[in-house]
């Protein structure tokens, strides 16, 4: 199964009064089975002590798989919702941009299971590492 391939500014548009505007979430490019988006490391990702706060990392995740499901399904018919999420972080960055790449490990029927690994734009050093579960509900 491959993603459809979709303007970026199409894709960017729906992050508009969302999380993802917030937090400065951009999707960058698309590929047949991957996702990556960018992120800035300032004043809305940071925790107390400066560094990137891990529930940005979270965050960065769903918005990768949940966008990337969004893009294997009929968004009229159906709709995908993240039902687990798993982050370990490994490095901690204090500015600049990470740049996040999701990959599809499986697009089942009802699943989607997605790898992220969200690396320090740039130096290319990996900060988190994650899976995110999406579940595929039929709208009513």
């Amino acid at each position: 199964m491959e993603l459809k391939q979709v303007p970026l500014a199409l894709v960017n548009s729906m992050n508009k009064n969302t999380l993802m505007e917030q937090l400065g979430i951009e999707c960058v490019e698309i590929g047949k089975d991957y996702v990556i988006s960018r992120m800035p490391v300032d004043h809305r990702t940071h925790q107390p002590m400066g560094l990137l706060h891990g529930g940005a990392s979270a965050a960065l995740i769903e918005s990768i798989g949940s966008m990337g499901s969004t893009l294997l399904i009929d968004i009229q018919k159906q709709a995908p919702v993240g039902i687990e999420i798993n982050c370990n972080h490994v490095n901690g960055i204090k500015e600049g941009f990470v740049r996040a790449v999701g990959k599809i490990v499986h697009a089942g029927k009802r699943t989607h299971l997605w790898q992220v690994d969200i690396h320090e734009e740039g130096t290319d050093r990996l900060i988190c590492t994650g899976r995110l579960t999406v579940m595929i509900i039929d709208r009513k």
